[in-house]
């Protein structure tokens, strides 16, 4: 079972399964070379996660955000992931904060302009770096909730919608809350933290509101022509 869900879920992170797409047990079951039995028990696992949806009476799909699911999704995430920086700033061990210092070095050069840039790999240790604050506030119960909102943005792949001055305040945000934690200062990381989610909010909503704009435009110029 857990190598049907790491299996599936690896590919709706990879776009294999893009948003809206049906997600048939029998499909995956033969896909996956397995029973439906591990398939269904997957993807219950993968909507704890909220990567996907289980529709009554029409099966799974992974999750179609509207700008409205959007700016839920991020403010929930505001307040659990800024209660955790908090807790994390009182329980984090220096060398979990030197990790996370590390963390950033690479996150950067990674993001750096030309050939070498991987956004991709910028979004994955971006995870790590948050990973890294919420086993340290050392809340099940927090985690467990926030399991539900934090994969969005690896699914989005949000880090291709940063332009360069967004990526450099989310990286002058990882950088502040380094010295947070590493200050012991709970308010201040809560601070840093929640105001780092609700900048990525700001950037996936005007992404968002802009492809909505642009297929208005499409239908409207398609009505148009239509005799």
């Amino acid at each position: 079972m857990d190598r049907v869900y790491a299996r599936l879920r690896a590919d709706i992170l990879d776009g294999v399964h893009p948003p809206g797409g049906r997600l048939g047990e029998a499909e995956l079951a033969e896909q996956t070379g397995s029973s439906r039995t591990p398939v269904r028990e997957a993807l219950r696992r993968l909507e704890v996660e909220g990567l996907v949806e289980v529709l009554p009476h029409r099966g799974a799909r992974v999750p179609d955000w509207t700008p409205e699911d959007l700016e839920e999704i991020y403010d929930l995430r505001m307040l659990l992931e800024g209660a955790a920086a908090r807790r994390a700033a009182t329980r984090i061990d220096p060398a979990d904060v030197a990790a996370m210092e590390k963390l950033c070095d690479v996150i950067e050069r990674c993001a750096e302009p030309g050939d070498g840039q991987d956004l991709d790999r910028v979004a994955e240790l971006n995870a790590d770096l948050h990973g890294i604050v919420r086993a340290a506030a050392a809340s099940p119960r927090l985690v467990s909730m926030l399991n539900a909102v934090v994969q969005l943005p690896l699914v989005m792949r949000t880090f291709h919608r940063y332009s360069p001055d967004d990526l450099a305040r989310s990286f002058a945000h990882h950088r502040e809350l380094v010295v947070a934690l590493r200050a012991a200062d709970g308010t201040w990381a809560e601070s840093v933290m929640r105001a780092h989610v609700l900048a990525a909010k700001a950037v996936l909503l005007r992404a968002a509101h802009r492809a909505a704009d642009d297929e208005n435009d499409r239908h409207d110029t398609t009505e148009t022509r239509t005799p």
